[in-house]
């Protein structure tokens, strides 16, 4: 069985996220790659989110129905509800739709890519946040795999 593994060409796991990615800088998604997708996968989904904000873990995106046949993103990808080449986004705690970078108010917070391989198509709307995300992924994940990377302002 394949394991699944998530990378960056602009960050080494538990590394800095450098600025470019951050709301200190262009604010846009980081470059993410993986293999080790599940032969049985038919969509992907990824969150991003940072468990050291003050009140409470901050969702930063939110991405699914990516399929399963894509191998990466690229870098900046727009914030449109439709992702080219498939998949749609949801809304972060900005209240946008896709990326929102890292933003802390103080000190250095940890920021979680989490990928997961899904057996199905998931049928939610652009409006979707992660705890629907999350709800509708239960039972039909096949694999996940998480990067982490770190900011400080």
């Amino acid at each position: 069985m394949s394991t699944l593994e998530l990378s960056s060409l602009a960050f080494q796991e538990g590394g800095s996220i450098p600025r470019e990615y951050t709301c200190d800088g262009k604010d846009i998604s980081p470059p993410l790659a993986w293999d080790g997708i599940p032969d049985l996968a038919v969509t992907l989904s990824l969150i991003c989110d940072d468990p050291d904000a003050p009140r409470g873990t901050w969702v930063h995106w939110v991405l699914f129905n990516l399929p399963a046949t894509v191998t990466s993103l690229p870098a900046g990808v727009p914030g449109t509800p439709q992702v080219n080449g498939g998949g749609q986004q949801g809304i972060n705690d900005f209240r946008k739709s896709g990326y929102g970078g890292p933003c802390p108010p103080s000190g250095t917070h940890r920021y979680y890519f989490r990928l997961y391989a899904l057996d199905v198509e998931l049928n939610l709307g652009s409006s979707t946040s992660r705890s629907q995300l999350s709800k509708a992924m239960e039972g039909h994940v096949l694999a996940e795999a998480q990067l982490m990377g770190r900011y400080a302002r």
